[in-house]
Formats: C-alpha cells, structure tokens, sequence
C-alpha cells in the first residue's frame, strides 16, 4: 500500500509530516485531508477575522499530490446572516 504524508498549515504554523499513513490510493489520501480540515479549524479559532487552513499530501517520492484548503472569515455586522 503507498504511503501518504499530510503536511499542515493553520495560518500561523506549518507542521509537516514524518510519519504519513498508508492508504489505498490517492482519493482514500484525499478523504483523509478533507476531514482533517475542519478540526484543524476548530482546535485554532482566529484571532481575528480571517484565517486559511491548508492540508498538502505528498507521495512517497515527496512529491505533492494534493492541496486542499478551508478558509474561515468571520463578518461582523452583516445583514444577510
């Protein structure tokens, strides 16, 4: 089975991957970094109005396979909500 490495960035840090996972393909890798995403969110709530979350897969070759991102803006004041 291939092994994947979920490097993460939650607006202020960057954590890579050392250890990564091994999965059965590249959309089982991709699953895996969508649900990362909002708990990464959840566990780092902005300081202010605006913070982007950011999960790179990369093969065993370190080479990026995939990008995915969550963005979280708070709006204060909007008439729409």
């Amino acid at each position: 089975m291939p092994r994947f490495f979920f490097d993460t960035y939650d607006g202020e840090r960057f954590f890579p991957d050392e250890v990564g996972m091994e999965l059965e393909s590249i959309e089982t890798a991709k699953t895996e970094g969508q649900k990362a995403l909002p708990d990464m969110a959840k566990d780092a709530l902005p300081d202010g109005n605006f913070r982007s979350f950011v999960v790179s897969v990369r093969d065993e070759s370190g080479q990026v396979v995939l990008r995915m991102a969550l963005s979280l803006v708070v709006e204060v004041g909007c008439a729409d909500a």
